[in-house]
């Protein structure tokens, strides 16, 4: 069992950054950030995922080049730095775990979340 707690979230106006964290409980080989904006589905797949062993990252191309995903093995913190937000980010942003035999895909289920943070892009 992996307990996954966040931290982070908050609001801000529309260009600005925010640093996301996930504390987990056990290591885990690969970590992803979701996200489910207000009256939509979860999205299907990760906004960005590390693998844990090898560092290799993926990002969705709705952020690729505004965030980056990284990991403090030491101290069990996942994060996501968000830079140039727009209101379009805004969402609750989960923290999601799973192990794997390969890589570690944006897609494919994740089996331990947690409770999500929000973010909130103002125009």
């Amino acid at each position: 069992q992996v307990q996954l707690v966040e931290s982070g979230g908050g609001a801000v106006q529309a260009g600005g950054s925010l640093r996301l964290s996930c504390a987990y409980s056990a290591s885990v080989k690969c970590l992803g950030w979701f996200r489910q904006a207000s009256g939509k589905e979860r999205e299907g797949s990760a906004v960005a995922v590390i693998d844990s062993s090898t560092g290799n990252t993926a990002y969705a191309d709705s952020v690729k080049g505004r965030f980056t995903i990284s990991q403090d093995n030491a101290k069990k913190t996942l994060y996501l730095q968000m830079d140039t937000l727009s209101p379009e980010a805004t969402a609750m942003y989960y923290c999601a775990a799973r192990e794997s035999l390969y890589g570690c895909s944006r897609f494919g289920a994740y089996k331990y979340w947690g409770q999500g943070t929000q973010v909130t892009v103002s125009s």
